[in-house]
């Protein structure tokens, strides 16, 4: 039995060292510390290795914190290299501001792909002065996804409040991706 695991341990390892040398890494699962630190390491790890590589991000994430989702764009904004995101499965909320991030040009979404975006906001409790202070992190917030959206898509701050952040969920087509600039191929 132990020789069963060292054996898929090592194929496991194989892997990971494949991908790592193809220059891949996937973000999956909740977009949370851990998640996005792991990616923050491997781009900064690609940046410091030579070469002119493109880096492939393969996202499938119905989205976390916000505030994790930020730190990552930020390090993604300052790669040297090239960033494709590739969107497959679910790319929602903070992973949908993750895979607009990508290098224009390079985000790729399949057809089979759930996407959404929505309005954010922190909870709501505690004292006045909290509750005030809560407010205002999420008038903070809004206005760094507006920015961050402008940038990637070219729209104008209207066309994004009432296309991609109304006060409901809003789900894509892939059409709808190309057309609004969040994607720009499908596969």
């Amino acid at each position: 039995m132990a020789e069963k695991n060292l054996d898929f341990l090592s194929v496991s390892d194989e892997i990971n060292s494949t991908l790592l040398k193809n220059h891949v890494h996937f973000l999956t699962g909740n977009i949370d510390e851990n998640n996005t630190l792991e990616t923050i390491k491997w781009i900064m790890y690609e940046n410091l290795m030579p070469g002119n590589n493109d880096l492939i991000l393969y996202i499938n994430s119905n989205g976390g914190s916000l505030e994790d989702a930020f730190a990552l764009i930020e390090i993604m904004r300052k790669s040297k290299k090239v960033i494709k995101t590739v969107g497959l499965g679910s790319v929602c909320s903070s992973a949908f501001l993750i895979f607009a991030s990508g290098h224009k040009g390079e985000r790729y979404i399949s057809k089979s792909s759930s996407v959404m975006c929505h309005q954010f906001s922190n909870g709501f409790d505690g004292k006045y002065h909290d509750i005030k202070s809560a407010a205002k992190e999420n008038d903070l917030i809004n206005q760094r996804m507006l920015s961050l959206l402008k940038s990637c898509t070219g729209l104008d701050t209207r066309t994004i409040k009432t296309k991609l952040i109304p006060p409901s969920d809003v789900w894509f087509t892939t059409e709808e991706l190309l057309e609004l600039g969040i994607a720009d191929n499908v596969f």
